[in-house]
């Protein structure tokens, strides 16, 4: 912590140093507008000066503050159109490439080929606070992008290097408890994308007691900032269902009989960030962590939402139902249907199975496995565990899953290989009673076909 804020300092006393040395590219004093802060871009990039520079990427940064979407989304296009490849230097890279390809003329080619506004980016996260404040640069891009399909060439180049700056080997992982600093711990409850924590005593209830673990990655240009973090319930068996797990009045697991570790919610905290995926390494560490505190664990598994569900039942035309069955669904529109003893037990022969087809079936028009959480997991070798009937009975996960929650299971010794048939092939791996569900909707549907 000390000597990351000792090169904080530097940089600021070079920054504050270089302001002085500016002659009137433009000041902050002045009215900011997008055609001011295009024109000190170009100065920076034309700029050698190590203190001017820093200087100036602090300026513009400044400016920048001050624009209004509109602004900013005219700066991001004139970014896009102003501040790409030197088209000079490209052709002639080229005519050297094909006159007599060498290995000096492929990389003189890739050099000429990067946009003028990578090296921009990079000079601007120079500044003091410049790669936080990039992030957030970012995030703002992302909001504006929609149908501006022509900054999509921007966004590639800012993932391009926020990919480097954010590699793995530069993230710390730290466990978050009841002792971590209060701003940190608000940052927690904020961002709790899955199941929201509603005060002070619920955070304390997840992250205090023996049975619960919480941890998170952290990158030395954001100390104080989470990037990812993930909550952790132990418990002796694989849960089925969310309400157990958070309920206030639980009875505590005694540490020594715990078997398995539950990993129960994942979300990200930087918007900016987006795309740029911690999410694997985080879970990957916080297992190995785990193994080495409590050696008995035996199960790493999640208990996880299915966020697509119930759009794809809704909207999809590939749902394998009949018009009886099509007419049953319309009851989770009801509120509390699954309190009906009678309605329940009519909708979860149908819905169970139809959850296996959406997992190992289902598709989107690119191929795709629809499910985003399905799709992260997988991805990182988890198998798909089980189907588990009216795992989250809150209304958000009735409105988006019909209450069916899943588990993934990450086995080390199989993570490699189902990752690389997911990657290759795109099978999903499934426990056999899973693939079980999915031969009793073909069963049922073809009964129906027949009487």
């Amino acid at each position: 912590m000390s000597s990351n804020a000792f090169f904080s300092d530097l940089l600021s006393s070079i920054s504050e140093r270089g302001r002085t040395l500016l002659r009137r590219v433009g000041s902050s004093e002045e009215k900011p507008d997008g055609a001011g802060l295009i024109a000190l871009c170009g100065a920076l990039l034309s700029g050698r000066g190590e203190a001017s520079g820093t200087a100036m990427a602090r300026e513009v940064l400044d400016r920048y503050h001050h624009l209004d979407d509109a602004e900013r989304l005219a700066f991001f296009e004139a970014l896009t159109r102003d501040f790409g490849p030197d088209r000079e230097k490209l052709a002639e890279a080229i005519e050297n490439w094909r006159a007599q390809p060498s290995d000096e003329d492929a990389s003189d080619l890739h050099f000429a080929s990067e946009p003028r506004r990578q090296e921009l980016i990079r000079r601007l996260n120079r500044a003091p606070g410049g790669t936080s404040e990039l992030v957030a640069i970012r995030a703002d891009l992302l909001r504006l992008m929609n149908g501006h399909r022509d900054l999509a060439a921007l966004d590639r180049d800012v993932v391009h290097l926020l990919s480097s700056w954010f590699n793995r080997g530069f993230l710390v992982l730290r466990r978050i408890d009841w002792s971590t600093p209060a701003n940190i711990l608000e940052q927690i409850i904020r961002y709790e994308a899955v199941h929201e924590i509603h005060d002070w005593n619920d955070l304390r209830r997840r992250i205090d007691p023996v049975d619960r673990r919480c941890y998170a990655f952290f990158h030395p240009a954001l100390v104080d900032e989470p990037l990812i973090f993930v909550e952790v319930a132990l418990t002796e068996q694989i849960p089925g269902a969310i309400a157990p797990l958070l309920a206030p009045d639980r009875r505590l697991v005694p540490i020594e009989r715990a078997r398995t570790a539950v990993f129960y919610s994942i979300s990200n905290t930087q918007r900016g960030l987006g795309g740029i995926s911690f999410g694997s390494f985080l879970i990957k560490q916080v297992v190995e962590e785990l193994r080495r505190e409590l050696p008995k664990l035996d199960n790493f598994v999640t208990l996880s939402p299915v966020p697509g569900f119930m759009q794809w039942l809704k909207q999809a035309s590939d749902v394998p139902v009949s018009d009886e069955d099509r007419a049953l669904l319309e009851n989770l529109d009801k509120p509390d249907w699954f309190k009906n003893a009678e309605l329940e037990a009519q909708l979860r022969p149908v819905l169970e199975p139809l959850a296996a087809y959406y997992f190992l079936k289902a598709r989107t028009a690119k191929g795709r496995l629809i499910d985003s959480v399905a799709r992260f997991h997988l991805g990182n070798g988890a198998r798909l565990e089980r189907i588990n009937w009216l795992g989250d009975i809150s209304p958000k996960g009735l409105r988006e899953s019909a209450g069916i929650m899943v588990n993934y299971l990450y086995r080390l010794e199989d993570i490699e290989k189902n990752h690389e048939a997911y990657a290759n092939q795109g099978e999903v791996i499934a426990s056999s009673a899973v693939k079980k569900l999915l031969k009793s909707e073909g069963r049922r549907l073809l009964d129906m076909r027949l009487s």
